[in-house]
């Protein structure tokens, strides 16, 4: 029922031990990791349960021998959703979606090639970049959320689509735009769609690989939308046959691989979570325009079209320091995605008593 997602207090949820609410001061409310504050699907819960309880050993798919069920599960969810027929043999299985990046620029750059991206960005893939050596060549979204592609190559286009963190779904013409400049350059795109469910009419997600398939690697999760990061399960849809072959020189186990509660879960959610997922939109619909309607005019806030993550531009100096010290209410700050001080991020996946709880603490503060 709604009523139960909806109902958590802070009482309630002081009493987590993830890293949301277990690292969070006590008295200040958190919304800055993007974790849910709901409780997984019954399906995803059966579905662990049954594993522990019946067989912890290796499973079936190990051994390569025929196509793994993560692989035919992503491939029915994509043609279900979004009438993307794929070929589930050139699926592949990883922890999480930086990971797979990282295996991906490991595999197509070398130390020097500018890689591409919308800014502000999800901020492990600055790291990534600064790791391997790589140089990021910005594509910034403006405050109207539209930007123009930039005129100089780039080995690699990193798209984050629906984008993390300004909620951006991006439209068929601007994925066009990305596409063009991907064929005049000879760019590999690499297409992270971890947050394609999560989108809110009449925004819809358009896979890119069904934009430009020889040149796509899709990674994606069920983690985002099916409130599970922990169990640690992704998945990359290798379009590019340049990087398929790479693939298939490396060492069999060298990237590892998720576990059997990560995939069993990941198969439950898709196959089976369709009824939670569609009341946890209603609530996060819901959420995203109440923080249009409670906060001060003076805060610019772009509805989201998509992610349960609010962009927020404060308009003062260091403002996710601001917000915990003054409003109690923890915030990431802009600069950690490449966007200004002024700016900080908010994850509105959270019950309404909780919500409406940071969002007048905020007014009051400012």
């Amino acid at each position: 029922m709604l009523s139960d997602l909806d109902s958590l207090t802070l009482e309630d949820a002081r009493t987590r031990d993830g890293i949301k609410w277990a690292t969070t001061p006590p008295g200040v409310v958190p919304a800055w990791v993007a974790d849910m504050d709901f409780p997984v699907p019954d399906a995803v819960r059966e579905a662990v349960i049954r594993r522990v309880k019946t067989d912890m050993g290796y499973p079936t798919w190990v051994d390569n021998a025929h196509v793994p069920p993560l692989a035919e599960a992503f491939a029915e969810r994509m043609a279900d959703r979004y009438g993307w027929q794929l070929d589930p043999g050139q699926v592949r299985s990883f922890t999480d979606i930086v990971q797979a990046l990282q295996v991906v620029l490991r595999l197509t750059t070398r130390p020097g090639d500018a890689v591409a991206m919308h800014v502000p960005a999800y901020d492990p893939f600055f790291g990534t970049f600064r790791a391997m050596g790589l140089r990021l060549l910005p594509i910034p979204i403006g405050p109207d959320g539209r930007f123009e592609m930039p005129d100089e190559p780039a080995r690699v286009v990193l798209l984050v689509n629906p984008q993390n963190p300004t909620g951006r779904s991006f439209t068929r013409a601007e994925l066009a735009e990305v596409a063009e400049y991907a064929e005049r350059h000879d760019a590999l795109v690499a297409s992270d769609e971890i947050h394609a469910e999560l989108v809110y009419a009449p925004a819809v997600h358009i896979p890119f690989a069904t934009i430009l398939p020889a040149r796509t690697v899709t990674l994606t999760s069920a983690s985002k939308a099916f409130n599970m990061g922990g169990l640690h399960c992704s998945v990359a849809h290798v379009g590019a046959s340049a990087v398929r072959e790479a693939l298939a020189e490396e060492p069999p186990n060298i990237y590892g691989s998720p576990s059997v509660l990560g995939v069993d879960a990941t198969i439950a959610a898709w196959r089976h979570g369709d009824a939670w997922q569609r009341e946890v939109l209603t609530i996060l619909d819901r959420n995203r325009e109440l923080i249009a309607k409670r906060l001060p005019p003076q805060v610019g806030y772009r509805v989201p079209e998509a992610t349960y993550l609010a962009w927020l531009d404060f308009g003062i100096t260091d403002a996710a320091t601001f917000v915990e010290r003054e409003a109690q209410v923890r915030l990431n700050p802009g600069p950690m995605y490449g966007g200004a001080d002024t700016h900080a991020r908010l994850n509105f996946a959270t019950s309404a008593p909780i919500l409406e709880e940071m969002l007048s603490r905020i007014t009051r503060a400012l």
